[in-house]
């Protein structure tokens, strides 16, 4: 069983127990949940070496239900769960603002179990006579069924990307395979995908394609042809297969990696040239001559252009801009030199300070600044001052048992409703980074939420706003906020606006980065990190960052540890 097979099961437990009104067990699900869908291998391997209580967040209880799982398929506990609840409440669950309560109470009060009932119900009125259900609300439900819904088309970059390569990886081990290369979506790091495009050189194709349509975690191959096959995955996410020639891999290479508007234009380009373009390459149209083909870069400069990378692929001017030799020098993936946003053990991260540092050295970090949530966060195991006093000795103590990495003191401090940060100046003062960020409130007025951060960015210590929409992609949408107006102050005061990694944020995203580039405004790419496996979703932030035209020096977590310190100082 794979890992998001199992997580699944675990998020569903946590949200049956949530129905039923049971403390503390659905947080210690979703934990466990949330540490199995992010390990860097599978809980098969480490299940079959004794090792799953080592998983952060799994205790005995639930290390014996992924026991069970593995071994038998199913699990005894939930079936319970399934027969004792109505079935569908967990869906309303994923409706944005409907908690288990309220799920019980559209049950109990008029026997709604699906999103679609709901829909029904709330475009009759049939909600109307419920307390707490006004007008607005019922708005807002409308608009979290329309999120709800096209979620369901699509999946999260950050938790498909490893088996995408996972496929590609078993698919090289062939030696048939001369070459192989994710294409689509995946391919221009787009923070959703709706399926898996491979593209792969072969003389056999026959052989690539038996492979491909055997894999173990396949549900059902949909097609299976000489050149091109089709399967569905148990995750439901669809992965197609096609296998070319070497003289036309370039340029299949670029055509299905789209997008669609970026080859449009390119083939206009082509076509004023008297020639065409396809996914065999780039033709003279008179004479059939072939001009380009093998290579993508070989495309890109028959037709006058520098070439152009993968991210930038989304017509937001990049065909012009490589034309005028005005491409950003992208940041690289390998050039974050730290992280300035993860969580430890003292708040509601899964591991120590020190095991955080061991993972984050590991990464070729020079520093990470450990960024636990303040009180008024609760639900986050939210820390008072002296508890962060209490956590700096323990920072204090890792500094000087770790070599090679420095481990920064910082809080994600909370902005509440009226703007003020819920820790004194005294405690911020003698931190290294402070973090900022909204985490109630979200139904505010867009004038309100900005006055909210404004007003934060004004403090004398804090250094970075977290999350600056608030979304969480596929269930949240972003909250209202003025934006232009927040560049604008982050620039003036020299507060440094995050690009939080995490999988479903990727806040800010990349079209609001490409905005934010007028106003001057500097970055810092985060993990979020809430457990040590989460430190390496910062690929998925320097991938926004490319998506939104950031170069390296838009970055301060490119910098080394001494020249952040100067700049946060200053």
């Amino acid at each position: 069983m794979e890992n998001r097979e199992i997580a699944k099961i675990l998020y569903e437990i946590a949200d049956f127990l949530e129905i039923k009104g049971v403390a503390f067990k659905p947080r210690a699900y979703r934990k466990a949940a949330q540490a199995i869908e992010t390990l860097p291998e599978e809980v098969e391997a480490i299940y079959r070496r004794g090792e799953l209580q080592k998983i952060p967040g799994i205790g005995a209880s639930i290390a014996a239900k992924i026991k069970e799982l593995i071994e038998t398929g199913s699990l005894e506990y939930v079936e319970e769960l399934r027969e004792e609840l109505p079935e569908g409440l967990r869906e309303l669950m994923e409706i944005e603002g409907i908690g288990p309560k309220t799920a019980l109470k559209l049950y109990e009060k008029l026997k709604i179990s699906s999103v679609n009932e709901l829909e029904s119900a709330v475009r009759e009125g049939k909600l109307s006579d419920l307390e707490g259900f006004g007008k607005k609300k019922e708005e807002n439900i409308l608009r979290g069924i329309e999120v709800y819904r096209n979620a369901q088309k699509r999946f999260l970059l950050g938790y498909l990307l490893p088996v995408a390569k996972g496929i590609e990886e078993k698919m090289k081990t062939l030696e048939a395979v001369k070459r192989i290369s994710l294409v689509g979506s995946i391919r221009r790091w787009k923070e959703t995908i709706g399926d898996v495009d491979i593209l792969a050189i072969s003389d056999e194709p026959s052989e690539v394609m038996d492979l491909f349509t055997q894999l173990p975690e396949i549900k059902q191959v949909l097609t299976k042809g000489e050149t091109k096959s089709n399967i569905v995955l148990n995750s439901n996410l669809e992965v197609d297969l096609r296998v070319v020639g070497e003289e036309s891999f370039g340029a299949a290479l670029q055509y299905f990696t789209g997008s669609k508007e970026h080859n449009i234009k390119l083939r206009d380009l082509a076509i004023s040239k008297n020639w065409k373009l396809n996914e065999y390459g780039l033709f003279d149209r008179e004479t059939n001559e072939k001009i380009a083909g093998e290579t993508e870069e070989g495309i890109y400069k028959a037709l006058g252009l520098s070439y152009i990378e993968p991210e930038l692929r989304e017509d937001r001017g990049e065909i012009r801009a490589a034309a005028e030799g005005k491409l950003p020098n992208l940041i690289g993936y390998g050039e974050i030199k730290g992280d300035l946003h993860a969580h430890s053990n003292w708040s509601e991260g899964a591991n120590s300070i020190g095991e955080m540092a061991e993972a984050a050295k590991s990464l070729g970090y020079e520093y990470i600044a450990i960024c636990d949530h303040s009180k008024t966060l609760q639900i986050a195991h939210g820390m008072s001052e002296e508890d962060f006093r209490e956590r700096d000795k323990d920072i204090e103590k890792v500094n000087r048992g770790v070599e090679g990495i420095a481990i920064l003191s910082g809080v994600e401090v909370n902005i509440d409703s009226d703007g003020k940060l819920d820790l004194g100046d005294d405690l911020l003062e003698d931190l290294d980074v402070v973090v900022a960020s909204v985490h109630s409130g979200f139904k505010q007025s867009e004038e309100k939420i900005t006055d909210r951060v404004l007003s934060a960015m004004h403090n004398d210590y804090v250094d970075i706003i977290g999350h600056p929409t608030g979304r969480i992609i596929n269930k949240r949408e972003p909250y209202q906020i003025d934006l232009p107006k927040v560049f604008e102050a982050a620039s003036e005061l020299g507060v440094f606006m995050e690009i939080n990694a995490f999988p479903d944020r990727l806040d800010l995203s990349d079209s609001n980065l490409f905005e934010a580039r007028d106003y001057g405004v500097k970055f810092s790419i985060n993990s979020d990190a809430h457990s040590m496996h989460h430190l390496r979703y910062m690929e998925f932030g320097v991938a926004t960052a490319r998506r939104g035209w950031l170069e390296k020096k838009d970055v301060i977590n490119t910098l080394s540890l001494k020249e952040l310190r100067k700049l946060i100082e200053s």
